[in-house]
């Protein structure tokens, strides 16, 4: 637990989505008064691999500020995952929603393991939850910091800063289907997407709210497949351009996957906001947070702007098995995270010097992980991300 006071002003940052709904949220646990200390409630899942080693690290940087924002977290730690799933055969008990209901926000490391299939481990513990909490707007910010080079040799620093606005809870992911026949020659297998005019409206809503809060180039990207779905990639259009016109200020383009895909790498400076379905949001972020370095600088967050439920702040990459127990990990990543979860509860200024002390590291290049191209352990990562802050 850790506590500390300092001033809690809000102010416009560049580098992360931040929140699409005006307010200063309250949290789950206490309310502002003035001079006195805020108590958050942080339900930390450290998962798999190297979830469990840079899920400290993330800790250590927020309670690094926390002194200084009149506030101080509880921290909760569930040994939910691929462990939990050997012992008892699910990844996480039956419960899981009822026990993270009470938190302000849930911090996740990552989850996946080589021995368990994927849609075990991802329906077994993270879907549930996004699910359950109506966390539908996912954003995942992709910026190109100082000291790290792109894959695209001729990008400057800066030149890329988008957020890609993911649909969260039903389109592709909905998980509706089943399998006929299964292990004959005569398998079927059926896969439902699902969109709703609410589900599409709402998310490309945020999209808007989040260009106009940004103040950047002011543009929002819709992705669609309309001229092969005709139904789903159809309403999502009709959605786009009925949310649109109540945002006259906000620039609009809407792009076919494949050629948003292109478009990517090809002008990847051009993007500002990107929204897109539950399978497209989550492809091309991939590929945003290439376009900046690493998969180890993709922070996200699983929101539900309304706040009625707690939002839940992951990393983009995955377990990595290949690298966990090495003390190699980038992160970055999840120290990134960390601080989008501070900007969602209401503590922007400590979110923005996480950033700065994040980017200031990057663009002096002593301590690089070896994602982009260093040889600095995690901790060495961590620290001296903390010096920046303590200094």
């Amino acid at each position: 637990m850790v506590s500390g006071q300092a001033s809690r002003g809000k102010q416009n940052r560049p580098g992360f989505g931040g929140q699409a709904a005006g307010g200063t949220p309250l949290g789950r646990s206490s309310e502002w008064h003035n001079g006195a200390m805020r108590e958050l409630k942080i339900a930390v899942i450290p998962g798999d691999g190297i979830g469990v080693e840079v899920t400290p690290s993330a800790r250590q940087v927020i309670n690094t500020v926390a002194a200084r924002h009149d506030a101080r977290f509880q921290y909760v730690e569930f040994d939910w995952g691929t462990d939990c799933y050997f012992r008892t055969g699910r990844m996480a008990p039956e419960d899981q929603i009822d026990q993270l209901r009470r938190f302000d926000a849930i911090l996740l490391g990552a989850v996946g393991h080589p021995e368990v299939p994927d849609n075990v481990t991802l329906n077994g513990l993270l879907l549930p939850i996004r699910r359950a909490f109506d966390q539908y707007a996912c954003e995942r910010p992709a910026k190109l910091y100082a000291g790290v080079d792109s894959p695209l040799k001729d990008k400057a620093a800066g030149s890329i800063d988008m957020v890609v606005v993911r649909e969260n809870t039903e389109g592709e992911y909905s998980q509706i289907g089943g399998r006929l026949y299964p292990h004959t020659a005569s398998e079927v297998a059926v896969q439902t997407a699902v969109f709703t005019r609410k589900g599409c409206e709402r998310i490309i809503r945020h999209a808007f709210e989040l260009a106009r809060k940004r103040d950047k180039k002011r543009r929002v990207c819709s992705i669609t497949k309309s001229n092969a779905q005709g139904f789903s990639m159809v309403l999502w259009d009709e959605a786009f351009a009925s949310v649109a016109a109540e945002f006259s200020d906000i620039e609009t383009e809407s792009l076919l996957v494949d050629a948003a895909a292109m478009n990517f790498v090809r002008r990847p400076e051009s993007f500002d906001v990107v929204v897109g379905s539950n399978l497209f949001g989550d492809i091309l972020s991939d590929l945003s947070a290439i376009l900046t370095g690493s998969m180890g600088l993709a922070p996200s967050s699983n929101l539900d702007p309304t706040r009625q439920f707690p939002s839940m702040f992951e990393p983009v990459h995955g377990s990595a098995p290949d690298i966990a127990g090495r003390g190699i990990a980038n992160p970055l990543a999840m120290i990134l995270s960390a601080a989008m979860m501070l900007d969602f509860l209401g503590l922007e200024n400590a979110a923005a010097e996480i950033e700065t002390a994040v980017a200031e590291v990057l663009a002096e290049g002593g301590t690089l992980p070896a994602d982009l191209g260093g040889g600095a352990s995690t901790d060495q990562v961590t620290e001296a991300v903390t010096a920046k802050l303590a200094a």
